[in-house]
């Protein structure tokens, strides 16, 4: 499960990546609170809402955007207090968190780390093979998370393995990149 956090929109989507990496849209939404309201209303919206995903979806791992500084502190904050109810839901049931920054989402799913928020809903649309571009944004960009962490964390690869199924050439140099990295 991907969640791009966020006060105003928080972007959630699950997906399932086969060994072969596949993937699958499951479902994808946004949970939207109103500027209006409260922080703490605005925060239990995002848990209700979080908590309902995981209870129904239950899924393996949990990815969540990095929050990075921006020069709009306020909506930095913001973030970073949504992401921190989002992680919360997910201990409380012992699922993993993994964060991945903007930069590191873009590069996995478009080769390019500088991409705009145009071609990564661009590439999530054709990864999932949906007829239509998932909107707005934060819903891509949940989706790009998910897709990010199943390739990036060797997922598909290690699937691949234990089920005895094949590994392509690519699957296979990247998960060796990936452990010579962790060795390192």
């Amino acid at each position: 499960m991907g969640v791009d956090p966020g006060l105003t929109r928080c972007g959630l989507a699950v997906v399932d990546i086969e060994p072969n990496r596949r993937s699958t849209l499951v479902a994808v939404g946004v949970v939207g609170t109103e500027a209006g309201r409260s922080l703490d209303e605005r925060l239990l919206v995002i848990s209700e809402a979080v908590d309902s995903w995981l209870d129904l979806h239950q899924p393996q791992v949990l990815a969540v955007e990095r929050v990075f500084s921006q020069l709009n502190v306020s909506t930095v904050m913001g973030t970073a207090q949504a992401s921190g109810v989002v992680i919360v839901s997910a201990a409380r049931r012992g699922i993993p968190v993994a964060l991945h920054t903007p930069t590191e989402v873009k590069a996995a799913v478009t080769g390019n780390g500088q991409a705009d928020k145009v071609a990564v809903t661009k590439m999530v649309t054709k990864i999932l093979r949906l007829e239509t571009a998932p909107r707005p944004a934060d819903a891509a960009d949940a989706l790009a998370l998910a897709i990010t962490h199943a390739w990036r964390r060797g997922v598909a690869v290690q699937g691949a393995a234990a089920s005895g199924g094949s590994v392509t050439p690519a699957q296979r140099i990247w998960a060796e990149a990936e452990a010579r990295a962790r060795r390192r």
